[in-house]
């Protein structure tokens, strides 16, 4: 069995004693460190390798959006990220996907959400749907930077592909496209690994992103 190696980054020492303690009951995770705020945190994995590394938002320092722009970059090689957020009173999430954040999750989620939500980051993926992933987008949209050149952004992808792309922006699930385009399942997946192994993306929040920066979808359609 592989084991996930976690590095909790929390400015509050009781949440990370919490989470290390829900995290160290189970056999295929392995707390490997902690950090207070960000600037330590890349101290730390500097010289710690990592899988996932659950990141609070709010600390001293170095804030939890910067420390992912810095972890993420161009680096699809490094620890995914999952953020912690308030939701309803911090926007900050929403820089923290635009920074390369593999999703996030309320700080009061349920033990069995946070672990879950670990493994899935772990295995590639993001942990937040499709669709609350459109609606946070929409909610947030005025953050969002200039728009970027469309055309030259997904110029490398096929014309399915970017209908596909579009599909995803839209918050729709594979099994959704899938249904839309009249194809199975494995054939709408096996395009979204397409679009973002050629759009150099780590997942499809990451592409939703990219729809709504290029302008090639906006909030509310």
């Amino acid at each position: 069995m592989d084991v996930i190696r976690v590095v909790i980054v929390d400015d509050q020492p009781l949440v990370r004693a919490g989470f290390r303690m829900v995290l160290a009951s189970q056999p295929d995770i392995d707390v490997v460190g902690e950090a207070e705020d960000g600037a330590q945190a890349l101290r730390l994995l500097a010289d710690t390798k990592a899988d996932v590394v659950v990141m609070d938002i709010r600390m001293p320092i170095m804030d939890g959006v910067e420390a992912t722009r810095q972890l993420c970059g161009t680096n699809t090689d490094g620890p995914r990220v999952l953020v912690l957020t308030t939701f309803d009173t911090d926007a900050d999430a929403f820089a923290a996907l635009q920074a390369g954040a593999s999703g996030f999750l309320l700080k009061n989620v349920p033990p069995e959400e946070l672990l879950a939500a670990i493994r899935v980051v772990a295995g590639g993926e993001a942990v937040v749907a499709p669709r609350i992933t459109r609606r946070l987008l929409d909610r947030f949209a005025g953050q969002l930077t200039a728009p970027r050149e469309a055309d030259a952004l997904v110029n490398p992808l096929t014309d399915r592909e970017q209908e596909v792309l579009l599909l995803v922006a839209q918050g729709l699930s594979n099994a959704e496209i899938a249904e839309r385009l009249f194809v199975a399942d494995t054939t709408v997946k096996t395009h979204v690994g397409r679009i973002l192994t050629k759009l150099g993306l780590r997942d499809r929040v990451q592409a939703v992103v990219l729809a709504y920066e290029t302008g090639l979808i906006r909030p509310g359609l």
